[in-house]
C-alpha cells in the first residue's frame, strides 16, 4: 500500500534511466520519450553538459538564502533579461511559483485587481494560479476562487474587450494552449491584445511555462508573434528537470517589487543557478535554435505524411517541437497502444494528442515516433 496522496493517474511504468530522447524502465523495456517531463527535458535525460555545472557546483555550495549576492542569479537573470522583452528577474521553484510572482507584481505595479485570462489555460494549482486557469474542472471542490480574475476567449478579441474593466490590471496569456489542448494563438488576435493593453494601460502577462527557453525553435514563443510582454514567466525547461522557475519584467515595474514585497527561501540558490546557466548557454546559441526550427520542420513533414487523411485524425497543430493531434474520438486508447509499441506521449484533454519531444531529437527518432502514431490509428480504423 502506498503512503502517498493518490493525486496522479500514473502509468504502469517506472522508468530506471534515461539519455537523450530515450528512456528506459526498471523491466528493462526502452522508450522514445515524446514527454520529456511535460516539456521540461528540453535537452533531453542527462545532458552532459548540465550534469557537469550541476555536479561542480554540488561540491562546493548548494545552498546560501537570498540574504546572501549569489552570483550565479546575475549571471543567469543576464541571460533571460538579453533573450527577452524584459530587464529584471525573480527566481523561484516552478512555473506555478512564477505565475503567482507575476499576479502579484502586476496587481502591486497597478493598484488594480482584476486580471483577465483565458478560457481552456493554464497557469497551476495554487490558489492565485488556479484562479488564473480557465478550466472549471481545475477549481472544482477547492471553493471559492480568487474573485479578481475573468475568463475570456482564446483568439476572440470582442470576448476580451468585454471583460475590462477601470479595475483591469492586467490580460494574462499562453501563446500555445498546451494543458488546453495545443491550441495556437492567431497572429492578428496577438496583435490585438497587444495593441489593446496599450490603449487601456493593462499590462501584458505571457506565460511561457510550456512555451519558452527553445520549445518553438526561438529563446520564448511569444516571438513568433512580435508580441513585448510587460511580464514573462518560465520554468520547466529552464532547469531541464532541477526545478526552478522564473519571472521576468520590463523595467518600469522594478519599483514594485522592493525588499519585503515577495520572495523565496530556495528560489535561485546556486545548485538551481548553476543548473539554469548550462541550460541557457546550451538553448539560446543561434546555431541550435535553428537546428531546432529545422527539425520542426522535419516533424510537421513526417506527421502529415503519417497522420493526414486518417479518419480518426482532425487536426495537426505544430509551433517549434510542441505538436498537437486532435482527433474525432478520445485519445486514451491511442496513448496507451503507442506505449505499448515504445513511444511515451501525452493528452492535451480528452481528443488531442500532445508530443514535446527534447529539443536534441534526431530527424530519424522524429520520424519513429510518426510511423508510430501512424500504425496505432491505422489499428484504430481497422478494429472498426
Amino acid at each position: 500500500m502506498s503512503s502517498l496522496f493518490p493525486t496522479y493517474q500514473r502509468w504502469e511504468l517506472s522508468a530506471k534511466s534515461g539519455k537523450g530522447a530515450t528512456l528506459k524502465d526498471t523491466n528493462g523495456a526502452t522508450y522514445l520519450d515524446f514527454v520529456g517531463g511535460i516539456a521540461v527535458c528540453n535537452l533531453g535525460h542527462c545532458h552532459p553538459k548540465v550534469i557537469e555545472a550541476l555536479t561542480t557546483q554540488a561540491e562546493s555550495l548548494w545552498h546560501v538564502s537570498n540574504l546572501f549576492q549569489i552570483e550565479g542569479q546575475e549571471q543567469a537573470a543576464a541571460m533571460l533579461a538579453e533573450q527577452s522583452s524584459g530587464d529584471y528577474v525573480f527566481f523561484c521553484n516552478s512555473g506555478t511559483e512564477a505565475n503567482e510572482a507575476a499576479i502579484k507584481l502586476a496587481r502591486k505595479h497597478s493598484g488594480k485587481n482584476h486580471i483577465i485570462s483565458l478560457k481552456n489555460s493554464f497557469h497551476g494549482r495554487t490558489l492565485g494560479s488556479m484562479a488564473a486557469t480557465g478550466q472549471s474542472k481545475i477549481h472544482e471542490g477547492f471553493g471559492t476562487m480568487l474573485q479578481s480574475f475573468s475568463y475570456a476567449t482564446f483568439n476572440d478579441i470582442e470576448s476580451v474587450k468585454e471583460q475590462i474593466s477601470a479595475d483591469t490590471a492586467a490580460i494574462m496569456i499562453e501563446v500555445v494552449q498546451g494543458e488546453g489542448g495545443v491550441r495556437i494563438i492567431e497572429p492578428e488576435f496577438a496583435q490585438q491584445l497587444q495593441a489593446l493593453c496599450k490603449e487601456y494601460h493593462i499590462l501584458l502577462i505571457v506565460d511561457e511555462v510550456q512555451t519558452g527557453i527553445g520549445r518553438t525553435g526561438k529563446p520564448f514563443g511569444y516571438q513568433h508573434f512580435d508580441l513585448s510582454p510587460d511580464i514573462i514567466t518560465v520554468a520547466k525547461g529552464l532547469g531541464n528537470g532541477f526545478p526552478v522557475g522564473a519571472m521576468i519584467g520590463k523595467d518600469f515595474l522594478q519599483p514594485a517589487f522592493q525588499p519585503g514585497s515577495h520572495g523565496s527561501t530556495f528560489g535561485g540558490n546556486p545548485l538551481a543557478m548553476a543548473v539554469v546557466k548550462a541550460v541557457l548557454e546550451t538553448v539560446f546559441e543561434d546555431q541550435f535554435l535553428q537546428q531546432v526550427q529545422e527539425k520542426a520542420e522535419v516533424f510537421q513533414t513526417y506527421l502529415h505524411q503519417s497522420l493526414q487523411g486518417k479518419k480518426s485524425v482532425k487536426d495537426i497543430r505544430i509551433l517549434g517541437l510542441m505538436a498537437g493531434i486532435e482527433c474525432h474520438e478520445p485519445v486514451a486508447e491511442f496513448i496507451t497502444q503507442a506505449r505499448e509499441r515504445g513511444l511515451l506521449v501525452l493528452q492535451a484533454g480528452p481528443n488531442v494528442i500532445r508530443l514535446l519531444p527534447p529539443l536534441v531529437v534526431t530527424n530519424e527518432e522524429l520520424k519513429q515516433a510518426a510511423d508510430i502514431l501512424a500504425q496505432v490509428v491505422d489499428q484504430k480504423t481497422a478494429a472498426v
